[in-house]
């Protein structure tokens, strides 16, 4: 390791962690993120009338995919099978906020999935809405929380 970088070798080349000498545990992790919409657009989503179909249901598919998919998308995280994705959507005066919770029981953790997942249904709610929302701003995507029992 270079500087405590689990990531980086001592020549400074990229390295994916070795964890074949830990235990598996049960692991969750929770992230957010919003997307600010226009009122009407907020609206139009609720009420199932954006053209390009029900937001929120192919949203949180693709959030799903997207947590399935992230140790194809990000290079050094580790292929995990995952027991439960869950993507969850409220309103919000400003839009919506989306939240993810991933779980597994593996040797490491989900929090990469779990934002994985915020990010890419924030951006299927923008891809669906672009045509009638040009002022939309995905923000504030964060991991909430981590947990690793027994």
């Amino acid at each position: 390791m270079s500087d405590g970088l689990t990531h980086i070798r001592e020549d400074g080349s990229a390295s994916m962690v070795d964890v074949s000498e830990k235990p598996v545990v049960r692991r969750e992790a929770v992230a957010e993120g919003k997307i600010r919409l226009q009122p009407a657009t907020l609206a139009a989503i609720l009420d199932g009338s954006v053209p390009k179909g029900d937001v929120l249901a192919v949203a949180r598919i693709a959030g799903i995919q997207a947590a399935k998919k992230t140790a194809d998308l990000i290079p050094l995280c580790h292929q995990l099978p995952l027991t439960k994705v869950a993507v969850d959507f409220e309103p919000l005066d400003e839009g919506l906020r989306i939240q993810a919770t991933v779980r597994t029981d593996a040797k490491t953790g989900v929090e990469m999935e779990a934002l994985s997942a915020v990010s890419v249904a924030a951006l299927t709610v923008y891809d669906m809405c672009k045509a009638v929302d040009k002022t939309m701003v995905i923000d504030e995507i964060t991991l909430v929380e981590k947990t690793k029992g027994a």
